[in-house]
């Protein structure tokens, strides 16, 4: 089972380096591992490259099984553990940016001061991909749009609001608010958020096309980007918190809701730490922004 712990904490860094200092072993003995298991599972699963390492095709198709398995194996563990209480464990987070930086460190941080020893692999993802780490297991958690997931009830659901991004010279940023048919005929700035984007769905539902340019998955560069004059774009509030960047933040007419629930594996799969973290994370959601 180490060998499989070994593995996976090398696909997470994409380095043996990385991996090694993270789990306490010498690189060698790492290398030493990944090699034991390729030879008795008869096909190699890494290749080392100048950019890293990354799972081969085979050990691409094994991977999710093997995420699974380590993921029972802790769970295992973390039972035993449990009689004692809570004191160690490790919480896989599939999250957007905007949670990224806005949801999770106040909650971690809270969630910290009585669970000091638990750790967390925090993976940044879309709607396409947060879905599918949680049904593989390679996230116990994930904070997704529920109308990317149909199929999956979420714990809970916090909704906000949109706003208009437009450079600060702009002549539409001196209104007071602007509709989506005035975007509409501006160069587009769009924010990538895989299988379903909120943005895109009303000005379908409003018999619109926008003038895409760009699409980007960070928050932060179409903000950078808009302040360079490059087009318009339309953000989650919740980005725009706490930005630096000159640009105008115009309130959208009518106002545009964006959703976030928090979806989980299967309860039974779910280890003790994440199972805490989820319902530490239901019973605060009316704190969150």
């Amino acid at each position: 089972m180490q060998r499989y712990l070994a593995l996976q904490k090398i696909v997470e860094t994409g380095s043996f380096t990385k991996a090694a200092q993270a789990l306490g072993y010498t690189q060698p003995a790492l290398s030493q591992m990944v090699a034991s298991l390729e030879k008795e599972l008869g096909f190699r699963l890494l290749q080392r490259s100048r950019n890293g390492v990354r799972l081969t095709p085979e050990g691409e198709r094994l991977y999710p099984f093997i995420a699974r398995t380590t993921a029972q194996y802790t769970s295992m563990e973390e039972i035993v553990k449990d009689i004692k209480g809570l004191d160690t464990g490790v919480i896989r987070l599939g999250t957007i940016s905007s949670i990224s930086a806005h949801w999770l460190p106040q909650m971690i941080s809270t969630f910290w001061k009585q669970y000091p020893n638990v750790q967390f692999v925090i993976h940044q993802g879309d709607y396409t991909t947060i879905p599918e780490w949680i049904r593989t297991g390679e996230a116990d958690l994930g904070f997704v749009s529920p109308y990317a997931v149909p199929g999956m009830k979420p714990l809970f659901v916090k909704t906000g609001s949109h706003m208009a991004v437009l450079p600060e010279d702009h002549p539409l940023a001196k209104q007071k608010s602007i509709t989506l048919k005035d975007l509409a005929k501006e160069p587009f700035l769009l924010l990538e958020e895989g299988s379903y984007s909120e943005v895109l769905d009303a000005f379908e539902k409003k018999g619109l096309k926008p003038d895409i340019r760009l699409r980007m998955h960070d928050d932060y560069s179409i903000l950078s980007m808009v302040e360079q004059g490059l087009g318009v774009s339309i953000l989650p509030s919740l980005v725009l918190r706490k930005t630096a960047y000159d640009v105008g933040l115009i309130p959208l007419k009518p106002d545009l809701k964006r959703r976030i629930g928090l979806f989980t594996r299967n309860d039974a799969e779910l280890s003790i730490a994440a199972r805490t973290f989820a319902m530490f994370l239901e019973e605060h959601a009316q704190e969150l922004p």
